[in-house]
């Protein structure tokens, strides 16, 4: 039985099935008494390896979160490419459709972390960076049938980008693009439906993108966001919870779950959009999939490094079930 086998078996097995779409990184992380200004050099005691980018995190939490996952992206031919697909396989997730990019490097993160958790983080794209469209279609004419839901980052070539949207919503699968960065052109991908999953700053971009004036407050940018999908939109708001808006443009906040400490907080919001994306191929309602990745993104948070705290979904469970006995629901 491999690592992930037994996680699985002790999560609640809620089922579904999830495509993901994305980066493939290793994270070079140092841990820093504070983070670096301008042309600064500051000194941590130790060089930590793990694996990273927002695609592969991602996949690792939903897979955690008791959902079968199959990836699709590219690494380079190189020791780092190798170890970043024995740590998705150790977990569970079908890696057939990554491709190996001869004479590129695998993606890399560098991350320098303070005592209070807060990141600065810098990417090498590498091989993510040649993900062609016609890799994303194979992947997914090989899927077809397959996912409940699709979910897609865009640290990714903005071609893999555009064909993994558009050959989702073609196959009538449900689909979230996570907007992490938002990139020139994504405002095209909006009439497509998908359900789209920014953080504050990225809601701001998508927002001016689409020629909306001034800087209004996050609700109203919401709501302008989902007149053009007609589909919710989740905005992440880090310890302040989710801001979710109605296909209608009615929004609701879902308070964020207190962390007991914050070591990291480097993959909260990919650890939010695993969970949330599994949830939804698992059948759970919009708000109920926001509700779970919520919990699942402050858990991850307790543990040094972005995969390291991700919890499996008999833990998220427990916690969903002690929040609603302390509301009295």
């Amino acid at each position: 039985m491999s690592l992930s086998d037994g996680a699985r078996s002790a999560g609640s097995g809620r089922g579904g099935r999830l495509l993901v779409v994305g980066a493939l990184n290793v994270d070079m992380v140092v841990a820093a008494s504070r983070l670096p200004g301008p042309g600064e050099t500051v000194v941590g005691a130790d060089l930590q390896r793990h694996g990273g980018g927002k695609g592969g995190n991602a996949a690792v939490a939903a897979v955690r979160s008791g959902t079968d996952v199959r990836y699709v992206g590219a690494v380079g031919s190189d020791e780092f490419g190798v170890a970043a697909l024995a740590e998705l396989r150790a977990e569970g997730i079908d890696v057939s459709d990554v491709v190996i990019k001869d004479g590129s490097a695998t993606g890399a993160a560098l991350i320098v972390v303070d005592p209070f958790g807060e990141n600065q983080i810098a990417v090498a794209a590498g091989a993510n960076a040649v993900v062609g469209a016609r890799d994303v279609r194979a992947a997914i004419e090989r899927a077809s049938g397959w996912p409940g839901c699709v979910l897609v980052s865009t640290e990714i070539s903005a071609a893999a980008v555009v064909e993994a949207v558009e050959a989702a919503t073609a196959q009538g699968w449900l689909c979230v693009l996570n907007p992490a960065p938002v990139a020139p052109g994504i405002q095209e991908l909006l009439k497509l439906a998908p359900i789209i999953t920014p953080n504050q700053g990225e809601l701001r971009d998508l927002y001016q993108l689409l020629g909306e004036p001034g800087d209004p407050p996050a609700e109203k940018m919401a709501a302008a966001v989902a007149s053009h999908t007609r589909a919710p939109v989740v905005v992440t708001l880090g310890a302040d919870g989710v801001l979710l808006c109605g296909a209608d443009g009615v929004s609701t906040r879902i308070p964020a779950w207190p962390a007991r400490r914050v070591v990291d907080t480097t993959g909260a919001g990919d650890t939010f959009n695993g969970v949330f994306a599994a949830s939804l191929a698992a059948g759970t309602d919009v708000a109920g999939a926001a509700r779970r990745g919520v919990v699942a993104a402050a858990l991850s948070v307790e543990s040094a490094g972005a995969r390291t705290g991700m919890p499996s979904a008999a833990t998220i469970d427990a916690v969903l079930a002690t929040t609603e006995r302390r509301a009295g629901t």
